[in-house]
């Protein structure tokens, strides 16, 4: 018998506004957030992307990040799809197979997210190093150490852009943007750094002759969008909508600071921020410091508690193939650092095989707090109060610690 006939069903009317995918949430800091987006917003970042760093219909996108986030849909395949580029996706992100795909796809362009960067400057150097196609990287978080130490050994300029998972907010690099910002405000942004318990805009950054930030506790702030946002909300999740738009602003959830020309610096994620002898500092500051140091081919800086009060700086530092934590070396080293204030360096230091990461490739911060200097699997370092150098941590310095934080009765921030 023939089969029965079916009409098929009408197929809705698709405009700007109809919702096209949900994607996550770096979930570095928390439980990842599905993010709604629409067919008109993808498409629009899409557009202005392609045009700001001028992609070409003979250009090959090379994404080897996640197409669950962002970086990839809005980095990578959209602003392709815009300007009729082809498109290499890999499985997965891979440093030691990174070149070869780029010279298999003829790659021009690549993504990156988080400590992707460090990954690829941490394999072998080679004589051929700069042999192949590719022109420009676009991504977050690379660092300006990193960034210059990628382009004078693969040949290759990285932009460094900011938009948050969700399209509430975006800064876009501009001509004269200064090393280690980001840039200004995205067209349509009516961006402000912005102190989140009083709800006033933080001071203008200012700078030591070597760079370093002398304000940090009035000039780090959250980053908000004042003006009309693109966020769509996330998927059934009312709660963390209310969170994300409150007063009629969009709140990023990452800490920024802002020079007197408006130029932006992204200074880590707002569960980043510590808070050691009453001052405000910001991870991100610090690891820029700490990815000076030869040896280091990762680092991720946060905060562990203080016996007494707030915080103490805690970092976790891989190291480059062959080497070995020198403690004496990296005191020196941090003495060395004209811009690394006198709260600044680690308290502790855990020596890791390789930094914790999210599905993104962004530090999984969440763990490294989780574990501090007293459940870490790893050789930890310590510099006790009131010197200068590192000695491995014993059991018995961490029971001695411990009941110091017992008589103040803060032993269960460790157990949390």
């Amino acid at each position: 018998a023939d089969p029965p006939h079916l009409d098929p069903l009408p197929a809705p009317p698709v405009r700007p506004g109809s919702r096209l995918l949900l994607y996550f949430t770096s979930g570095s800091t928390g439980a990842p957030k599905a993010a709604i987006c629409s067919q008109g917003r993808l498409a629009a970042a899409g557009a202005s992307l392609a045009s700001h760093v001028g992609v070409r219909p003979d250009d090959v996108h090379y994404i080897c990040m996640p197409m669950f986030h962002g970086n990839a849909v809005i980095a990578g395949w959209t602003p392709a799809l815009v300007a009729g580029a082809a498109v290499a996706l890999r499985r997965r992100f891979s440093a030691s197979c990174f070149l070869s795909d780029v010279r298999s796809y003829g790659a021009t362009y690549f993504t990156y997210v988080g400590r992707a960067v460090q990954y690829l400057l941490a394999t072998p150097e080679r004589d051929d190093d700069r042999d192949h196609s590719l022109r420009l990287g676009f991504g977050t978080e690379a660092g300006a150490v990193d960034a210059e130490r990628f382009e004078a050994r693969f040949g290759v300029r990285l932009v460094e852009g900011y938009g948050s998972s969700e399209g509430g907010a975006a800064v876009q690099r501009t001509p004269g943007t200064p090393r280690g910002a980001i840039g200004r405000a995205a067209p349509g942004n009516d961006l402000a750094v912005v102190d989140p318990s009083s709800g006033e805009e933080c001071e203008p950054a200012r700078f030591s002759p070597a760079g370093g930030l002398l304000n940090g506790g009035r000039a780090i702030g959250e980053l908000v969008n004042r003006g009309p946002s693109p966020f769509e909300g996330y998927w059934r999740n009312a709660e963390a909508d209310a969170e994300r738009l409150r007063g009629g602003w969009y709140w990023s959830g990452d800490l920024f600071y802002r020079d007197a020309e408006g130029f932006l610096y992204f200074a880590g994620r707002c569960d980043d921020r510590l808070r050691v002898d009453s001052e405000n500092l910001a991870a991100a500051l610090i690891e820029n410091i700490l990815a000076r140091w030869e040896p280091a081919v990762g680092v991720a800086v946060y905060a562990v508690p203080d016996p007494v009060a707030g915080d103490q700086v805690m970092c976790a530092l891989a190291l480059r193939d062959g080497a070995s934590f020198d403690p004496a070396a990296f005191a020196g080293f941090l003495a060395a650092q004209p811009d690394l204030g006198t709260k600044m360096p680690p308290r502790f230091v855990r020596v890791v095989p390789r930094l914790p990461v999210t599905a993104t490739n962004k530090i999984h911060r969440v763990a490294l707090r989780r574990e501090g200097f007293h459940r870490a699997p790893d050789p930890v370092w310590w510099r006790r109060p009131g010197t200068d150098g590192y000695r491995p941590l014993t059991p018995a310095d961490a029971a001695r610690l411990r009941r110091a934080y017992e008589r103040q009765g803060r032993a269960g921030l460790l157990d949390r």
